[in-house]
């Protein structure tokens, strides 16, 4: 056994805890987390099944933490965990799964299938079986501070245009304010006008905020690989510069696994709650809707749905905040079948994006079939969304398949419309 493969080993040894070994043992093997996985359906490949991707997490606790297997072990009638079949799980436990939560939702004993997800991608990473175009994501992330490569001076590239265009200040470390402001690299690069969409509306309701140049990216790498000790590494920057700012918030972007991170995952990392507040943008954008003082001069009046990005709302749990708002900014809104926390996902999440090989890409195409059922159901051309990930995603698949669906974002939307 190589040395990379025995670290592998130790590690899921190591991440098998009571929630693991709980699941395991009440898994009554009934397919239904089949027929939640897009990447199931649209394929019907039983590789694909969510709890067939844990293969070789359920061997080693079985092996190693459970008396038949131990016997087993003992006896010689078990063989371990081979690098040849963590090689071809890569497919699986990344290529194939969003840990969108879909699955999780629907078993019938509980069992979060995500979680496991995480813990089985552990043990794949430090072996050295995750993707290579997430490990670079990882590396740049680590050593210069955004997974897409971008540094502050192209940010501060970003705030210039910005104020030109809002003619409003864009404030930069500043102290004891209400927000710090979070950015993904996808934002700063595809979506800039995000920034201005804020600066507009908080300049308009009041809102104190900043962003710092020691914490302004919000995706964590560390997540989407399954590298707890780099994930805690990311989150620390911006709790950081959140507790040096003595800030009262941190506001999450359009990115799900951003949220995610820094929110859910954060203080767990870290060992120790926050002294501030973690709220995503759009709940933050609620409770001024709820105010009064997110008021709009008109509505938007071409028909449009809504995609409900995975780890914002089922598994994020901002459940309640985006139809209202949606609902603020335009006139005729047709709701998504399956929506809300029963949303397809675009397909991209979990790092998957970051997975550029041509067979990664086809399947992605392959399982976005059941979003573009979804979109074409609600019989409108026009989809909001408030996840920069999914936005490039679904554009990426929109165009893949020659259809006429035209996607924007929530927040610059209702910025948009807003009282003069």
């Amino acid at each position: 056994m190589s040395a990379s493969l025995q670290k592998g080993i130790d590690v899921l040894k190591e991440v098998i805890d009571a929630p693991v070994a709980s699941f395991f043992a009440s898994c009554v093997h009934c397919g239904l987390c089949a027929e939640a996985c897009l990447f199931y359906t649209e394929t019907d490949d039983p590789k694909y099944t969510p709890i067939h991707k844990l293969e070789p997490l359920r061997r080693v606790y079985s092996r190693e933490y459970t008396l038949l297997g131990r016997l087993g072990k003992m006896l010689g009638l078990s063989k371990p965990v081979s690098d040849d079949e963590l090689e071809a799980w890569s497919e699986l436990v990344y290529d194939s799964c969003t840990m969108c939560g879909r699955c999780s939702l629907v078993c019938p004993v509980g069992n979060d299938i995500v979680y496991m997800v995480r813990k089985l991608r552990e043990g794949m990473a430090v072996s050295g079986h995750a993707p290579q175009g997430i490990q670079e994501a990882v590396k740049r992330t680590i050593e210069i501070g955004s997974p897409m490569g971008v540094k502050w001076p192209a940010i501060q590239h970003v705030i210039k245009d910005q104020e030109a265009e809002t003619e409003l200040k864009i404030p930069i470390d500043q102290p004891g304010v209400d927000v710090l402001v979070l950015m993904s690299s996808m934002e700063v690069i595809n979506y800039p006008e995000y920034l201005g969409a804020l600066a507009k509306i908080f300049h308009k309701s009041g809102v104190t905020w900043t962003l710092s140049s020691e914490a302004s990216e919000a995706t964590n790498a560390g997540i989407q690989i399954g590298v707890s000790d780099l994930a805690r590494e990311i989150v620390a920057r911006i709790v950081n510069a959140a507790e040096k700012l003595g800030v009262k918030r941190v506001l999450s972007p359009e990115c799900g696994h951003a949220y995610m991170a820094i929110r859910w995952e954060g203080p767990n990392l870290m060992g120790r709650p926050f002294p501030f507040e973690v709220v995503h943008v759009l709940e933050l954008l609620d409770e001024l809707r709820r105010a009064g003082k997110l008021k709009m001069k008109d509505q938007f009046t071409t028909p449009v749905t809504l995609h409900d990005p995975c780890q914002i709302v089922r598994r994020g749990g901002v459940l309640d905040a985006p139809e209202p708002l949606l609902r603020q900014v335009v006139s005729d809104y047709r709701p998504m079948p399956d929506g809300n926390k029963w949303n397809w996902c675009c397909g991209g999440g979990g790092g998957a994006s970051s997975i550029q090989e041509p067979a990664a890409e086809a399947l992605r195409f392959k399982a976005f079939q059941v979003k573009k059922r979804q979109i074409e159901a609600s019989g409108v051309n026009t989809m909001v969304t408030f996840c920069s990930n999914c936005r490039i995603v679904m554009e990426e698949a929109v165009d893949h398949y020659e259809m006429k669906t035209q996607l924007l974002g929530l927040t610059e939307l209702l910025a948009a419309h807003l009282e003069d």
